[in-house]
């Protein structure tokens, strides 16, 4: 009886020390948890407080001379448009047959592939100006050929100087839908052959803010997850992530992809300007009314504000004010500005 009374004291304290054991482990870990864990949102909490330095989207101290491309963006040609994700601006803009084209900023910009490429309108020399940009075309109204000819602007066309450009057609559209061009041609052909200046003071259009600019507070404030801004036979269409803070691109029912990449189109910042109109001398040809001001939108973040645009003269930049008269700073990202004659509605939900 001693015997076993003995092996049994003998479990008994050994299974006490694992026990004691067991939660001295169970005690370490579970300090050791939240010591990580408050380490870990230490380090998340300092990431955000240390701001961005610069702007992501462009240098805005570097006077590199933007091409301002005019991208085709006729609706059976949207899906074979290519490298709009490079660009930092994208103006899209009202045309003759109701529709409309789109004319891309491309600035300090890594080569790619950019298509397809159209003709000259003589309002898309006005937006390229804004930025000093070589304006680049494949044809033109002639309108758009006289003022080209006349020195309005420095500028590369496919009508006249071939070199730049090539021709390839995967899904067998007519010709018109089917010219290509690439920023290290563009490059090659404005600096070497046609003697262009590289750089200029007068480059940077927006004024941006390194980091989310939040509409809230802002006057006339509403949501803005769903922007739609019918051309005619175009219809473009904004849907807000909140998840990316980014607006998709949708024409026509169906979200605008890269042909090359199968990137979706995207945009951080959206500035719709809406403008007056008359018919050209030819009664065919639309002359838009980019000088003056109007009206129009800022949106980004899930939010739009009214907004106020001016433009002094053709050269001069065109200013986008908050309705209190100051300049709107936008977010840190691409921005799409959609040029939206005043008889056509734009919808923001």
């Amino acid at each position: 009886m001693r015997k076993l009374s003995k092996k049994k004291i003998a479990v008994a304290l050994l299974a006490f020390i694992l026990i004691i054991f067991l939660v001295v482990i169970l005690v370490v870990k579970l300090t050791k948890k939240p010591a990580k864990k408050a380490k870990n949102e230490k380090a998340k909490t300092q990431e955000k407080e240390i701001p961005k330095e610069k702007v992501d989207i462009i240098d805005v101290n570097s006077k590199t001379r933007p091409f301002a491309i005019s991208i085709n963006n006729t609706p059976v040609a949207v899906k074979v448009q290519t490298g709009l994700n490079k660009a930092y601006i994208v103006y899209e803009l009202p045309t003759e047959g109701s529709t409309s084209r789109l004319l891309a900023l491309y600035k300090d910009t890594d080569d790619l592939t950019i298509g397809t490429i159209r003709s000259a309108r003589h309002n898309f020399i006005d937006f390229s100006l804004e930025s000093d940009a070589i304006f680049v075309a494949y044809g033109y109204s002639h309108y758009a050929q006289g003022q080209l000819e006349s020195g309005a602007i420095n500028y590369i066309n496919g009508m006249v100087h071939s070199k730049p450009f090539w021709r390839k057609n995967p899904e067998h559209l007519a010709s018109e839908h089917t010219a290509y061009t690439s920023i290290s041609r563009l490059k090659d052909f404005a600096y070497n052959n046609r003697k262009y200046k590289k750089e200029s003071d007068n480059t940077v259009l927006l004024k941006y803010n390194v980091s989310d600019v939040d509409l809230t507070n802002k006057e006339g404030v509403m949501n803005a997850t769903d922007i739609t801004l019918p051309y005619g036979n175009i219809v473009t269409r904004f849907t807000y992530n909140p998840d990316t803070k980014m607006y998709t691109r949708v024409v026509n029912g169906k979200v605008a992809k890269d042909y090359n990449t199968k990137e979706e189109f995207t945009t951080k910042n959206i500035i719709v300007e809406k403008i007056t109109y008359k018919m050209c001398d030819d009664h065919y040809y639309w002359d838009l009314h980019t000088i003056g001001s109007g009206n129009g939108y800022y949106i980004t973040n899930g939010k739009a504000v009214p907004i106020k645009w001016s433009k002094a003269n053709r050269k001069a930049k065109t200013k986008y004010t908050y309705l209190d008269g100051s300049e709107i700073e936008v977010s840190d990202g691409r921005t799409y500005i959609e040029v939206q004659v005043t008889s056509k509605k734009t919808t923001i939900k």
